[in-house]
């Protein structure tokens, strides 16, 4: 079935594993063709576009870069468009997330979790800007609930997640009427790595607070790429909570 994304090529950045392996799963089986970007992940983005190349021949390519290297970052564009032809919409989804309570931060942290959750989307979208355009593309931000009301101990994060909202509304402004430029707020999807996230009781708390009760799954964020890039040519500079109406029940 032909839709919105049929030969569309899209690149989404940290898209080896979990959320982002399930965003190009996505967009894939709906047509497009995918840049699949990586930094550490080789052997996973590797095997995911074995998989999806499998099922539709020289569909999907893996492209490695290290977003925190801005200069790098015209050259991966580059890469997408010599091997695909054309670049239509970008998903920023690579983030780093770890605490970082106010005793505790240090400038190497602010360097990493400002630069992969608000400094690269926006260097990312500048190099890709003219390509955007040529195409009449879109940006799909993956920001966060808590943007919004900032998580606890999370002081860095929370602010680039904030930062990376206002991003979306001003590249939104800034790239129209050509590129349409839009946001997810995810809620509980995949549980963070870490200790302090395995413990049940710990997981209950914050899924009680869910006015679904459930936690959400990677396919709840993928559809919702997929509806933005494909099926939304009249929305833009918006931001769309997937959480199950945690946001409104914290």
């Amino acid at each position: 079935m032909e839709t919105g994304l049929q030969d569309k090529v899209v690149l989404v950045t940290g898209a080896a594993k979990r959320v982002g392996a399930a965003i190009c799963r996505q967009l894939h089986a709906g047509g497009a063709r995918i840049a699949v970007h990586y930094r550490s992940s080789a052997a996973a983005a590797q095997s995911l576009c074995e998989t999806l190349n499998e099922s539709r021949p020289d569909s999907a390519a893996a492209f490695h870069a290290d977003l925190l290297e801005t200069p790098a970052l015209p050259q991966l564009v580059s890469r997408i468009v010599e091997k695909f032809g054309r670049l239509d919409a970008l998903v920023n989804n690579a983030s780093s997330f770890y605490a970082t309570p106010l005793t505790d931060i240090d400038e190497q942290q602010w360097q990493d979790l400002l630069g992969t959750n608000l400094k690269a989307p926006l260097f990312l979208a500048q190099a890709a800007a003219a390509e955007l355009r040529r195409h009449h593309g879109a940006i799909v931000n993956i920001a966060d609930i808590h943007a919004e009301r900032p998580m606890l101990g999370h002081l860095l994060y929370s602010t680039a997640k904030a930062g990376l909202v206002a991003l979306t509304k001003g590249l939104a402004q800034e790239m129209a009427p050509q590129v349409r430029v839009n946001a997810i707020a995810p809620g509980v999807i995949i549980w963070p790595e870490g200790e302090v996230w395995e413990n049940a009781e710990t997981r209950r708390k914050i899924v009680a607070h869910t006015l679904l009760k459930r936690e959400g799954s990677p396919e709840d964020i993928a559809r919702t790429v997929q509806f933005l890039i494909a099926d939304a040519p009249y929305i833009t500079g918006q931001v769309i909570a997937v959480d199950g109406g945690r946001s409104i029940n914290l």
